[in-house]
């Protein structure tokens, strides 16, 4: 009976650390005139989703260079 609950715990610890493709979907914006949105699909191969998430992030920005206007740009990304 040991043996029998020693292997599932084994087995249920090697599912929750699953390492398996992971992919994170990024749209990236602007406000500056003509700017074009995109999508970019970046995949993880063979890696736990705690990992890939930390590569997958969204962020916003401003120009800081002197110009007549500042636009924002930024991505929206979600770990699929």
């Amino acid at each position: 009976m040991k043996k029998v609950l020693f292997v599932a715990m084994v087995a249920g610890l090697a599912m929750a650390s699953c390492r398996k493709d992971r992919t994170c979907e990024c749209k990236t914006t602007s406000d500056e005139p003509g700017f074009v949105s995109s999508t970019s699909v970046t995949t993880w191969k063979e890696s736990k989703k705690r990992d890939a998430s930390k590569g997958c992030v969204s962020y916003t920005s401003k120009t800081t260079a002197p110009v007549a206007a500042q636009y924002s740009y930024g991505a929206d990304c979600e770990l699929k």
